[in-house]
């Protein structure tokens, strides 16, 4: 069997998804798609054109006519790609505390996870990608030939976008950051569209006790085991 053309990861957030799948696609030359930026630049344009994030309609509207390009990263500040909307670089604004706090609602809303689906399909059927999310081995792309699931403690979690936020200067307490999390979770996982959880052909790897190395390790095994010919 050849290497899977596409390669999805899912799993709660702060699991490792997107450094585990920067890190594979590096590895393999394919594109690193994350696709939790588009949820987060919805979730951001909303809030600064003054949308209540509680306006369903006012949101699903925005959803469907936001133009948002994932570009290669231009500026080496840590960031793994560019993120755009309307042409505005809003790489690391997606990434503040407020968006945080209000992308699981915007996510949960059936009419933007529509419209963003179908980008992020067209995007996967391109092949030679790694694509991560919540819902991508799941829904978006329910063939595609690996899963892989990850899943890890809210404490441990946490723990690591503590240290994270500090590194970028950040000032968000981990209490602060553990209580968001775990109201994440009950949102994401209760959901009535398209409700976080592995697909049921999925690779479930717990990385509470392992490093970034060595969960990519044990998932760049699970690539190369598909190369192996078939025994039969």
């Amino acid at each position: 069997m050849p290497i899977p053309n596409v390669i999805t990861i899912d799993g709660p957030a702060a699991s490792g998804k997107s450094t585990l799948g920067k890190k594979l696609a590096d590895e393999l030359g394919y594109l690193f798609f994350d696709t939790g930026v588009m949820y987060r630049a919805v979730t951001w344009a909303a809030l600064a054109s003054g949308i209540a994030i509680g306006d369903e309609s006012a949101v699903s509207h925005l959803a469907n006519t936001i133009v948002i390009d994932i570009l290669p990263a231009s500026t080496e500040d840590g960031r793994t790609c560019d993120i755009l909307v309307d042409g505005k670089d809003v790489t690391w604004e997606i990434r503040q505390p407020d968006v945080d706090q209000n992308v699981s609602q915007v996510s949960a809303y059936p009419v933007v996870r529509d419209a963003l689906t179908n980008q992020q399909r067209r995007i996967g059927r391109r092949g030679r990608v790694v694509m991560v999310g919540r819902d991508i081995g799941s829904v978006v792309m329910p063939k595609a030939e690996l899963k892989i699931y990850l899943v890890a403690t809210a404490e441990e979690r946490a723990r690591r976008r503590f240290h994270e936020q500090i590194e970028r200067g950040g000032e968000e307490s981990y209490q602060d950051i553990l209580s968001a999390l775990q109201k994440r979770d009950r949102i994401d996982s209760t959901r009535e569209f398209s409700p976080l959880r592995p697909a049921e052909d999925a690779i479930i790897l717990d990385t509470d006790q392992m490093d970034a190395r060595q969960v990519e390790s044990q998932a760049l095994a699970l690539v190369l085991a598909r190369e192996k010919p078939d025994s039969t």
